[in-house]
């Protein structure tokens, strides 16, 4: 059974929507990265019960992706705060060539990165 990492990120969006169980499995498998049979043994289940864990999370997982889609949205988001970052610092590498109106830009481009740095805590 090969590993999607997608599931690991959807798992971290929508694993309290799953069972425990289901939870716990999915959290073995590919974040603690055990076999299915290193599972089977620590939940003392069947290697097919296991694997039919994982893809019955992993579709519950891949619906809630589709229905609400907030792993897109979140990536979304990070891609427009590092470009908008990036702007900022371009901008402030620009305005350090305009002493005399460069002060009033490198604040502006200053109070842009630390807007974006904080919507990423």
């Amino acid at each position: 059974m090969a590993k999607d990492l997608k599931i690991s990120v959807l798992l971290d969006f929508y694993g309290q929507m799953l069972t425990e169980k289901q939870r716990e499995v999915v959290e073995l498998y590919y974040n603690e990265d055990l076999s299915l049979g290193e599972i089977a043994q620590n939940c003392q289940i069947t290697r097919q019960g296991v694997r039919d864990s994982i893809k019955r999370a992993e579709g519950t997982l891949l619906q809630f992706e589709e229905r609400l889609g907030l792993a897109q949205r979140f990536r979304l988001l990070q891609e427009g705060l590092e470009q908008i970052e990036a702007c900022a610092n371009a901008i402030n590498f620009e305005a350090e060539r305009y002493p005399s109106m460069g002060r009033a830009i490198m604040d502006k481009a200053d109070k842009i990165v630390e807007i974006t740095n904080r919507l990423y805590e």
